[in-house]
């Protein structure tokens, strides 16, 4: 008896929400993405019961903060990074072909989903209990703890109720969004996310006496020569004028731009309807910047560790030498992503930075490797999991009644057209995201936003035009819908 007979029961039994019978209106899905929407920016904005006034006493994501949506404190404090981890575990499993699961099959795509969701839960109680019961980093309100008289561990068991409440629920309005929706949860709840801080940081105006933090706000303070200008170069290519931060923001825009307009183009014909043509495009970002998200938060995960380590025990020297709950040295240091410029620039007093130059360039080049690297390798995972590689490419055209000029129509013969091109195009795009996410990082962008999560906010915003778009498109001519199986 296999693991699929043992866990099928449980894995059948998990809740999901229900697929739309037949086609949903255009409007409808707007409707229900909106609402999703309203309902996160409502969820990140109330504070967890029994957490101590003044918020957390340091945020477990820190700078990964921006690209795994949640918000600090708030019900969502787990954010999508539950759901991440879980796919990379079902990508890892699914990739060395031990999961045994036939994603075209029907019953196994039940089991598939059910065990997603199982191991969704799994990792919010990973990250969740950690959170609350290791370090300070969500402290309690000692106050009203003793006034309802279950003291620091009952409201302990009290936060950690609501930030596994708010796990299950970003889960299932990843879920309403993909079934009911326009584009992916996900993808919506990052754009969200990181929209906010570019608003701030191009708008925000700072508080009586404290230092000017929004783009615009700064440059008039220099013009009307409020701000202090000490040295001025340094003043206006970082803070407060942020010269780079906006240059590369809008280069990080322009790049993604084009790199997704950037495809080959494979020339189709119908077998069967005379002079019905098409062309499927191979983009050079074939996976989409999505496989970013795996790769940044197997980064966060590891960082993760290593401050549970350093909470329980005195690490080695070598292992992690950690201040003010960052990593300063040894092996988790290197291991740490370079996030802002002052993580590695240092130059006439504008940052102070305490390591040495070559322990800064070694950790740039571990940033840089692993983001290459784990690019290349999440995105075939990305492509093989998601029914884009070329066997499944090629049965998508044939059931469509499609053929290549010139060959048989046969899915084997379109299979080795598309091995041509997929493989390559896959690799060569993850590792090209993951160098520019380091560039963006290194350089910094407006509102302090990680270069992963501009790059991704860019890249999902473009698809999510696309696909409305299409939308729009098979809503105005509905035989095209028929044609395409949408309905």
């Amino acid at each position: 008896m296999g693991w699929k007979e043992t866990a099928e029961p449980v894995l059948t039994r998990m809740p999901t929400v229900e697929r739309p019978e037949g086609h949903v209106p255009f409007k409808r899905k707007l409707a229900w993405t909106a609402g999703i929407l309203v309902m996160y920016f409502f969820l990140t904005n109330i504070t967890m019961f029994g957490l101590a006034t003044g918020g957390a006493g340091g945020d477990f994501y820190g700078r990964f903060r921006s690209i795994l949506a949640g918000s600090q404190g708030s019900i969502l404090q787990l954010g999508i990074g539950p759901i991440v981890t879980a796919s990379i575990v079902l990508q890892l499993l699914g990739g060395a072909d031990l999961l045994g699961l036939d994603t075209d099959d029907p019953r196994d795509q039940v089991l598939y989903q059910g065990l997603q969701k199982l191991l969704v839960v799994v990792m919010i109680c990973l990250t969740g209990l950690p959170m609350v019961f290791a370090g300070n980093y969500l402290p309690v309100d000692s106050q009203l703890a003793a006034s309802l008289g279950i003291g620091g561990g009952g409201m302990r068991t009290v936060l950690f109720a609501q930030i596994f409440v708010g796990g299950v629920l970003i889960l299932f309005m990843d879920e309403v969004i993909s079934k009911w929706g326009v584009g992916s949860g996900i993808g919506l709840f990052i754009i969200a996310g990181v929209s906010q801080q570019l608003v701030a940081g191009l708008f925000a105006v700072p508080a009586l006496g404290t230092q000017v933090t929004g783009f615009f706000p700064a440059w008039y303070g220099i013009i009307t020569g409020s701000v202090e200008l000490d040295p001025f170069v340094q003043s206006l290519l970082f803070d407060p004028g942020n010269i780079l931060a906006l240059f590369t923001t809008v280069l990080i825009f322009a790049v993604v731009v084009y790199t997704e307009s950037v495809r080959v183009e494979i020339p189709l014909s119908h077998a069967r309807v005379k002079g019905a043509r098409g062309r499927f495009p191979v983009k050079l970002i074939y996976a989409s910047v999505l496989p970013m998200i795996l790769v940044r938060a197997l980064q966060a995960n590891i960082q993760f560790l290593g401050q549970i380590l350093n909470n329980y025990m005195t690490l080695p020297a070598f292992v992690g030498v950690y201040s003010q709950g960052q990593p300063v040295s040894g092996l988790f240091y290197y291991l740490a992503p370079i996030q802002t410029r002052s993580d590695w620039m240092w130059f006439s007093g504008a940052f102070t930075v305490s390591a040495e130059p070559w322990q800064i360039v070694l950790r740039v080049l571990v940033d840089l490797t692993f983001m290459i690297i784990g690019g290349a390798i999440f995105a075939v995972f990305w492509v093989e999991t998601t029914g884009m590689g070329p066997e499944s490419t090629a049965q998508q055209i044939q059931n469509s009644g499609m053929q290549i000029p010139g060959f048989r129509k046969n899915p084997q013969v379109i299979e080795k057209v598309m091995e041509r091109y997929i493989p390559q195009v896959t690799v060569i795009g993850g590792a090209l995201v993951g160098l520019l996410a380091v560039l963006a990082n290194m350089l910094g962008t407006l509102g302090g936003v990680s270069g992963t999560g501009l790059l991704l906010t860019v890249s999902i915003t473009y698809k999510l035009y696309e696909e409305i778009a299409e939308e729009q498109l098979m809503e105005m001519h509905p035989m095209m819908r028929q044609m395409f199986g949408s309905d």
